[in-house]
């Protein structure tokens, strides 16, 4: 038995497919979802999106959103969401080093500016955890099998 499975990031469709089962990272806690669960609506923190599929796992970065669970489909909207797989190591730490020289330079707190900054830096932290501690080796690189 499976469950489907979709998440969407604002610009683009990041997953769809049926599932054996899908961690989320809700707002209270890791929420392990299963077929059939009850319904459920939920806010999400940053954090990784785990999702199962005959042995297999595949994980997704999540800066936010909301989920809704019901019995055959678990919807995803993600403020912005991505294959940990896909993730540009380079382009993250580049990111992270940016917003702390912005944030370095004295904005004052709960000021737009400051508040774009702060969230670029824990997405770009965010993104930079999970290639270290799901990537085997760091970054990967293009090969013929791929």
């Amino acid at each position: 038995m499976t469950i489907r499975c979709e998440i969407v990031s604002q610009d683009r469709t990041v997953f769809a497919g049926d599932v054996d089962m899908v961690v989320l990272p809700g707002a209270a806690g890791e929420m392990g979802i299963l077929p059939k669960h009850a319904p459920v609506l939920t806010t999400l923190k940053y954090g990784i999106i785990k999702v199962r599929k005959g042995g297999k796992e595949e994980l997704f970065t999540v800066a936010g959103g909301i989920a809704e669970v019901q019995p055959d489909i678990i919807t995803v909207l993600a403020d912005a969401a991505e294959n940990v797989e896909e993730i540009d190591e380079v382009r993250a730490a580049a990111a992270r080093k940016r917003a702390e020289e912005v944030l370095a330079k004295g904005i004052p707190a709960n000021t737009d500016m400051y508040l774009v900054m702060e969230a670029a830096l824990r997405k770009s932290n965010l993104r930079l955890d999970a290639v270290r501690r799901y990537r085997r080796g760091g970054v990967r690189m293009p090969t013929s099998e791929n």
